[in-house]
């Protein structure tokens, strides 16, 4: 893709999530003890896994997922432990060596590759199911659906992600963390109206033999998300 915004951006999450954040990323996706405001995000993180896991086959045998935006791995793990094939892409170094480290012994009948690199490189091949957990709530809606595009291209089965819905509680945070000092600021969310996406999904050339299917909106104190299903039509 080269999309200027899409590249801009990408590079901007690279910065945060590989320097200013990966110590809190490390230790809010681990058990430690996190403050009340990161429990809840923890929290809502865990349930979107649990809802995105459980909108995919409970056998993944012989079949290839991309876990785009895998983070430290935990969802990644899972769809391997039900036979899968997983690549699993994140875009900051940082994240992918916590990943490694991580990596159980024992995954059953599956296997997992973490990569740090872009989620949209073709030399990661042709895939079953793609998830895309919180990967891509920093781009503009616009990208959102490119990218989204660029994936079905190379989906034969389902495209499993999540966007910021917009909210007056979510438009409340936003307009917050634009009080933080510069540098430890997050790359900026992007909320979207659920509706507005599905218009602009339905609309793009790209996604014309898909559908959206599946929704579910997460919403527990500091984290709100909203899963959406993109089906073969």
């Amino acid at each position: 893709m080269a999309n200027g915004s899409y590249q801009e951006r990408r590079a901007a999450i690279e910065t945060y999530f590989d320097r200013t954040a990966a110590d809190a990323w490390k230790k809010l996706t681990s058990d430690a003890k996190v403050s009340r405001i990161r429990e809840t995000v923890r929290a809502g993180r865990d349930d979107m896994r649990a809802t995105l896991l459980s909108w995919l086959p409970a056998d993944l045998t012989g079949k290839r997922l991309l876990d785009a935006g895998c983070g430290t791995g935990a969802l990644a793990v899972e769809a391997a432990r039900r036979g899968a094939e997983v690549v699993a892409i994140d875009v900051a170094p940082t994240l992918i060596e916590i990943a490694r480290e991580r990596l159980p012994r024992d995954l059953g009948p599956g296997s997992v590759r973490f990569e740090a690199g872009d989620m949209l490189d073709p030399a990661h091949g042709d895939f079953d199911h793609v998830v895309a957990m919180d990967s891509l709530i920093h781009y503009v809606p616009a990208d959102v659906v490119r990218v989204l595009g660029e994936l079905a291209g190379r989906t034969r089965g389902s495209i499993l992600f999540t966007f910021a819905p917009r909210t007056p509680a979510l438009a409340v945070m936003h307009a917050l963390g634009r009080f933080f000092p510069r540098g430890n600021r997050a790359p900026a969310i992007e909320p979207v109206g659920v509706e507005t996406l599905k218009s602009a999904l339905a609309a793009a050339p790209a996604l014309a033999q898909w559908r959206s299917q599946r929704t579910k909106r997460v919403a527990v104190g500091f984290y709100t998300s909203q899963a959406l299903e993109l089906v073969p039509a």
